[in-house]
């Protein structure tokens, strides 16, 4: 073995790309607490960062927190996105992670815990999607934006049927 075999070996052991994926024990609730090895986050600037550094990786089939070159697998009790906000006029929802995406009623359905919402969203990662629950604060507006017969729920200018719940 040369020299040049050696340096390129100790290239490959020291990665280009992001680590290999670890589990270390990260447990994402179903309400969006979070808790390490049994022990909640009590520092609120730390859960948000957790819940923005939220990935869904489709060739793992598996979500996990990536902060920069860290990333380590996450368990998922109900959903790994949460529903932080609706924007009526747009018809859109404001994912935990940042991002935004158009609702997607008809996936609407609840949850199997406690009855929240909860809706397919990130389609594009998944077929048919991923689980995203709604907060509180979200799911208050969307009950805002139903009309009063609570046939339709008014987004983006439109009335859309509800399904059934």
């Amino acid at each position: 073995m040369t020299r040049a075999d050696d340096s390129s070996r100790s290239l490959e052991q020291q990665g280009n790309g992001p680590p290999p994926l670890t589990s270390f024990d990260l447990i994402l609730h179903h309400d969006g607490a979070w808790t390490h090895e049994g022990v909640p986050f009590r520092n609120i600037r730390l859960r948000e960062k957790f819940d923005r550094s939220v990935r869904y990786l489709p060739e793992e089939k598996a979500h996990v927190v990536q902060i920069g070159r860290f990333r380590g697998l996450i368990d998922v009790e109900e959903a790994g996105f949460f529903v932080r906000g609706l924007d009526p006029e747009h018809g859109t929802i404001e994912l935990s992670d940042g991002s935004d995406e158009k609702l997607d009623v008809a996936s609407l359905r609840p949850s199997a815990r406690d009855g929240a919402l909860l809706c397919q969203v990130k389609r594009e990662l998944a077929p048919g999607g991923l689980p995203a629950r709604f907060s509180h604060a979200a799911q208050a507006e969307f009950m805002n934006a139903i009309s009063e017969d609570g046939e339709f729920v008014v987004l983006g200018g439109q009335e859309i049927p509800l399904p059934k719940i």
